[in-house]
């Protein structure tokens, strides 16, 4: 148990801030100790895993409980379908990369996501076409009031956009432990659809794509777009995008004949780096904050000094541009701590 412990290292912006109390656990056993003594100090607790998706915007005062489960397992299920379960501490693009190098379909589409596998059903996280709800068959979770562990399958999670259980009325209520995938090891689906996906493989002349091919494409395209945390702080893409009634876009487009939209029923899913670019804010600067000069969904820690006050102050502008331009209010995809 450490006390006033810098968070730095802990978050992939790199704010400098620090945690009144700050653990590290391996175990369950550790955890339920960490969530006891958290309890007899009436102290707040945050659970950290890879720290991707959180901008701290103060120090916090309470207790920093960082994830570090580890672990990989593999069930067969039938003639095409295994089962890989991965603790809450596995790196999510190295697990990617497991499975992968295993043959293990289904999860390719997701590589280079920054973060830890326990976060990825908080969020049903996704990309290039793939959600997490696509694959997920379940999650062990310890309930933080009984402190008993629990199984959550897909329906109970009841995921979203975004969005799950562990968002909306089971926040704070429960810790992650580790989640099961339903993955192919033979017929595997093959999504080339989305993004630049296809030009990608095509530009390597690659016609007949493996689940390896995929990934590789989505690592040079994810590569190519958006800054690498570890050189640059950041979180990834800091806004949902948003989506809008239909009438809402076809008024918009008769204001804006190049908006982009994906349909969906009597919604529009519009991309909220198109809107941002178009508020004039890709690539733009203020103060130790900018907007990433190739993607503008990316709001970076430009010099490596900024506060995480600084960060939020900086998203907050671009949702009143965009809303005053578009009429549209965006939503911070990143936790604020």
């Amino acid at each position: 148990m450490h006390e006033n412990y810098s968070l730095k290292p802990y978050n992939t912006f790199g704010v400098d801030v620090k945690a009144r109390y700050f653990t590290e656990i391996h175990t369950v056993e550790e955890l339920k100790e960490a969530i006891s003594f958290s309890g007899s100090h009436s102290l707040n607790t945050l659970f950290l895993g890879g720290g991707s998706n959180v901008l701290f915007t103060k120090d916090f005062d309470g207790l920093v409980i960082k994830l570090n489960l580890k672990g990989i397992s593999v069930q067969p299920v039938n003639e095409n379908e295994v089962l890989v379960t991965a603790k809450a501490g596995e790196n999510w693009h190295e697990f990617v990369m497991f499975c992968l190098d295993k043959n293990f379909g289904g999860l390719e589409n997701l590589s280079l996501i920054p973060g830890n596998v326990g976060t990825s059903p908080m969020q049903n996280i996704g990309a290039y076409g793939t959600e997490i709800k696509d694959v997920f068959y379940d999650c062990k979770v310890l309930n933080l009031e009984t402190l008993e562990i629990e199984t959550f399958d897909l329906e109970k999670c009841r995921f979203g956009y975004r969005d799950s259980i562990f968002k909306q009325e089971g926040k704070g209520k429960y810790v992650i432990l580790e989640v099961s995938f339903r993955l192919t090891f033979r017929n595997h689906k093959i999504k080339t659809e989305y993004g630049a996906i296809q030009s990608e493989l095509e530009s390597s002349g690659i016609e007949n794509p493996t689940i390896q091919d995929v990934s590789r494409a989505v690592i040079n395209i994810r590569q190519s777009k958006l800054p690498d945390p570890k050189e640059t702080g950041n979180a990834g893409s800091f806004f949902k995008n948003p989506t809008i009634p239909l009438a809402q876009f076809e008024a918009l487009q008769q204001k804006f004949e190049n908006i982009p939209g994906y349909p969906n029923g009597n919604s529009v899913k519009v991309p909220a780096g198109w809107l941002i670019e178009q508020s004039g804010w890709k690539g733009k600067q203020i103060g130790n904050v900018a907007s990433h000069k190739l993607q503008a969904l990316v709001i970076v820690n430009a010099t490596g000094n900024a506060t995480g006050k600084e960060i939020f102050d900086f998203s907050t502008e671009i949702i009143n541009s965009v809303k005053e331009k578009f009429g549209i209010e965006l939503e911070r995809e990143v936790n604020i701590i």
